[in-house]
């Protein structure tokens, strides 16, 4: 077990390190539902869950909870294993809710015998006005009576197929009054004629979440069970499914704060809909908060475990500003990603007083600061792209790039001096035209002025494109009432694809290796474009305050 110091500890340590003092072994598992991608809210319970186990000397399993196949798919079951792997953790175990069908199938059975399970014919619409609300208590369901052998028989008959889907549910008997309407004679069986991915047809009654979840973790020895908050209130039922279902080993259930942040949406349904409506080019898209988009994106599984790790654990629900996210990423960035040229809106400079045979290498350091990170060559020539917003034919005061008359530095070379601006027929400037002095090649050429700008060398320019992302949703002013369709918060600036140069040596990188484009941003190549294209990670600019 790791050495425990005196940090701060969350509430769930705390809980933990009191339990392990009566028993020192730690098994936590993470359960998630395959019907849809991770997105970054539940990343929050996969790495308390497989951290815990890691701080601890425990052990973690992975459990699929598979247990409604209306909409599980072998898809998002790979997927959610990549990304666990990605995020850098591994589970003890594999298992899958269906796993334990048998098993949750006999433990029904059980309770019927024990006079603790009942079927019951009332459909949906009648179970909510039988179940009573928070303030009135619900009432018995005629059906409750049923004797031990009835409710045996239509079980039996159930799981034969031989009733219609949600003409029959097998309910948990309980107490109809009970203050915590989840106690009031919950469901724990219904019947669904639907195709399985791990079971294929052998079910057609399937068991609910809140009966099947304790008995998996009980038969696997879990130790702590740690899920969101608003699993608080089932807490009860968990631990009278234990009970009544006769397990020695009782798992202990710990209730945390879901993850929300601003300007982002994470709700399932929510993200399904953007994907199956096109408004996104799937869950990967970079816009999206699933974990396979932030993979695409270039965020750093280092960054994100660093978030989480910041964010912390409480009890109460609170939003975290998505800028803190940007601002771990861009950290980590700033430290590990090699600095190269790429021009995102290219306006064309020539040196009109160097030859046009003229060529020097440009000696420019991957990571500045950081030797060991080498250097890389670009070479500087007569004719050069920079970015259009680096020269302003009016400039405003303070302005220190490029204008009419005035100089800058390129990048790592020489000083330049704008004589001459052609424009075409719109007025539109096309091209700058510069005189430049050779002697201000060097670091210590004596001659120093306000301005750098970057550059990528026409003779060996790549086209390519850069994909700019901003927030896929906009966020609602202070008081703003919430609208009737999510959609009507979505951005319609989220994306803004532009096309320029990059330097001829940024071609020999490997697909996965992350680039600071100097005074532009953070990226990577985006690996499902057909042509050469750069997503931006994150801007330069923090707007996070620590």
């Amino acid at each position: 077990m790791e050495t425990v110091n005196n940090e701060t500890k969350s509430f769930i340590e705390e809980f933990i390190e009191e339990d392990m003092r009566v028993n020192p072994f730690l098994k936590t598992r993470f359960p998630p539902e395959p019907n849809g991608y991770l997105h970054i809210g539940h990343a929050k319970a996969l790495y308390l869950n497989f951290r815990m186990a890691q701080k601890y000397g425990g052990t973690c399993n992975l459990r699929f909870d598979d247990t409604n196949p209306a909409k599980e798919d072998t898809e998002y079951v790979d997927a959610i294993q990549e990304d666990i792997h990605w995020l850098g953790f591994d589970w003890e175990e594999l298992h899958f809710g269906s796993d334990y069908f048998d098993i949750c199938y006999e433990k029904a059975v059980l309770l019927i015998k024990k006079g603790l399970a009942y079927v019951c014919d009332l459909d949906k619409d009648q179970m909510r006005e039988y179940r009573g609300t928070l303030t009135s208590p619900g009432k018995d369901s005629p059906y409750r009576t049923r004797s031990v052998e009835e409710n045996l028989e239509l079980f039996e008959r159930m799981k034969n197929g031989e009733f219609s889907d949600g003409s029959r549910t097998l309910r948990a008997k309980i107490d109809m009054a009970s203050p915590n309407i989840n106690l009031r004679d919950p469901a724990i069986y219904r019947i669904l004629h639907l195709n399985h991915h791990q079971t294929g047809n052998r079910w057609c009654i399937y068991p609910m979440y809140d009966f099947a979840h304790p008995i998996q973790d009980a038969v696997e020895g879990v130790t702590h069970s740690l899920c969101s908050l608003e699993y608080e209130a089932h807490r009860p039922l968990y631990n009278w499914v234990v009970e009544a279902c006769e397990f020695e080993h009782k798992p202990r259930q710990i209730e945390f704060a879901r993850l929300n942040m601003t300007n982002t949406v994470m709700s399932k349904r929510y993200l399904r809909r953007l994907v199956e409506e096109g408004r996104v080019d799937g869950w990967d898209d970079p816009r999206m908060p699933t974990l396979c988009a932030m993979r695409r994106r270039g965020y750093t599984p280092y960054a994100i475990r660093d978030f989480l790790d910041r964010i912390g654990v409480a009890k109460a629900d609170s939003t975290v500003d998505t800028a803190m996210l940007e601002h771990c990423v861009r950290e980590d960035l700033n430290a590990n990603a090699p600095r190269y040229m790429a021009v995102t809106d290219p306006l064309l400079l020539t040196i009109v007083d160097m030859p046009d045979d003229f060529t020097a290498p440009v000696v420019l350091e991957n990571i500045p600061g950081n030797p060991d990170a080498g250097t890389h060559v670009a070479h500087i020539s007569n004719r050069v792209y920079i970015e259009r917003a680096d020269f302003e034919e009016d400039p405003p005061k303070k302005y220190f790039r490029l204008k009419p008359e005035g100089e800058v530095r390129l990048k790592g070379t020489f000083i330049v001096k704008c004589v001459e601006v052609v424009k075409d027929e719109n007025g539109r400037v096309t091209e700058v035209r510069c005189t430049y002095d050779p002697e201000t090649g060097g670091a210590d050429c004596g001659r120093k002025v306000k301005g750098t700008i970057h550059w990528v060398p026409v003779k060996d320019a790549v086209s390519c494109t850069f994909n700019m992302y901003e927030s896929l949703m906009t966020e609602r002013e202070s008081g703003e009432e919430e609208p009737e369709d999510f959609t009507e918060l979505l951005n319609p600036n989220s994306l803004t694809v532009m096309h320029g140069f990059c330097e001829e040596a940024l071609t020999h990188a490997d697909d996965d290796v992350h680039f600071q484009f100097m005074r532009v941003g953070y990226f990577i190549k985006d690996r499902k474009a057909k042509e050469l294209t750069y997503i931006r990670t994150v801007s330069l600019k923090d707007s996070f305050k620590m």
